[in-house]
């Protein structure tokens, strides 16, 4: 998503794979909200740890920024802790129960925070160039209710990869960019590459929401309609379903019980030469390159044809109320936004950028050949309902059943996913 140089996939098996992180700021001085002597403000920064180990953690990057900032305005101080993925949730719910709640936090989500009315408006802390500045899809992910409160930080979409060798093997001479032909092209793999899996299709628990999302998005479905509202059961959603269970499932194309097969077998399985064709993102290219599979990517097919809009998946910034900083947040903010700071993350951690300025810079450097077909695919990205705060519980419940629907009657494994949205709405 969401890791000093390190390769594409490093960085994000720790952050695309989750694009999820955060950190917690200790202390920043009194309990007036960190002003200090003289009236000097401390900001207290909580934000993700991309690195994966400790001399490529993010807190060298913090310190950079921070100690940069308070020289050019020395009358605000940041104290930043950085936080590893797997504490962030606990720590930062511990942080806000205790009334220890930082200025600015960095991590995978903030609807919960919009709705126990924690954070200023993404208009109150950010100037309007810097606001103008920010990747419009990814901005309009940052909405509850027509609200910017979520401030992307990091990115990632989806894209199709297919093994070149294997479809030399197997005499195909382009990627799929339709449905039938995907199935085609399996259906050749099958019959003349033995010993390798056609299309890998991860419905396991792992990201199940994510794959089964990419396949609804090419039949014109989707979790949610254009009004919001949750629409897991429509008819385009079933369709979408029937067709998997009925053209790649029952034939064997792909696993046997894609239910649960995890995200992180298909890669491993594409990475080994295993596996043909699947959805993935950036960090599936380093695993491919050290696998040393001739890989190739393009959009992801459709039913009638390639994606017009992928998924597009973020990790974000965002800012409390709590401690009254809104000038001194909007300052460092602007500041931590500059084309200079967003691009030394996203070249240190090999990541997708969420500013125009740093994806024009990216873009036109020649620097990141690898990444320019996710770059092409950004700005049209289609991102989960991120500003609906029963998003994550009913994300959990596709996780753990949504693969049922290649392999029972569709329409009711969506019937009952549709019922517990809805309660898990009628709960927020």
């Amino acid at each position: 998503m969401n890791k000093p140089v390190l390769a594409l996939a490093t960085v994000c098996v720790l952050g695309a794979l989750a694009l999820t992180a955060c950190g917690s700021g200790g202390g920043g001085g009194s309990d007036d909200g960190g002003s200090g002597p003289g009236g000097k403000v401390t900001l207290k920064l909580v934000a993700a740890d991309y690195g994966d180990k400790e001399s490529n953690s993010s807190k060298a990057y913090w310190k950079g920024v921070t100690s940069a900032f308070t020289a050019a305005h020395p009358d605000i101080a940041v104290d930043v802790q950085v936080v590893n993925w797997n504490d962030i949730d606990k720590q930062v719910k511990t942080m806000i129960q205790s009334g220890n709640v930082p200025d600015v936090l960095q991590t995978g989500g903030y609807a919960d925070k919009v709705a126990d009315d924690l954070l200023y408006k993404a208009d109150d802390v950010l100037s309007a160039a810097t606001r103008a500045n920010l990747i419009d899809s990814l901005a309009d992910a940052g909405r509850v209710k027509g609200v910017q409160y979520g401030i992307p930080f990091v990115s990632s979409a989806r894209a199709f990869f297919y093994n070149q060798a294997v479809f030399q093997q197997a005499g195909i001479t382009r990627p799929p960019t339709t449905w039938d032909e995907l199935r085609q092209d399996a259906e050749l793999i099958k019959a003349k590459v033995p010993g390798v899996t056609p299309y890998a299709l991860p419905l396991g628990p792992e990201e199940a929401q994510g794959e089964s999302m990419l396949w609804e998005l090419g039949n014109g479905g989707g979790p949610t309609g254009k009004d919001g509202a949750y629409t897991l059961d429509s008819q385009a959603n079933a369709d979408t379903f029937g067709w998997l269970k009925t053209n790649l499932v029952g034939p064997g194309l792909t696993y046997a019980n894609p239910a649960t097969t995890d995200r992180k077998t298909a890669f491993a399985d594409f990475a080994a030469g295993k596996a043909a064709m699947l959805n993935g993102h950036p960090s599936l290219i380093t695993m491919a390159r050290d696998g040393k599979v001739d890989y190739g990517v393009a959009p992801v097919p459709g039913k009638a044809g390639p994606l017009a809009s992928t998924l597009g998946v973020a990790d974000w910034m965002m800012a409390f109320k709590k401690n009254g900083h809104r000038d001194q947040v909007r300052t460092f903010l602007d500041f931590v936004y500059t084309e200079e700071n967003t691009l030394r993350f996203y070249e240190t951690y090999n990541l997708m950028p969420v500013t125009k300025d740093a994806l024009s810079a990216m873009t036109a450097s020649g620097r990141h050949k690898v990444l320019e077909p996710f770059f092409a695919l950004l700005p049209q990205a289609t991102f989960y309902p991120l500003g609906d705060t029963s998003w994550d519980a009913v994300s959990a419940e596709l996780k753990k059943s949504v693969g049922g629907a290649v392999a029972g009657d569709p329409a009711k494994v969506l019937g009952d996913l549709q019922k517990k949205a809805k309660a898990a709405t009628a709960d927020k």
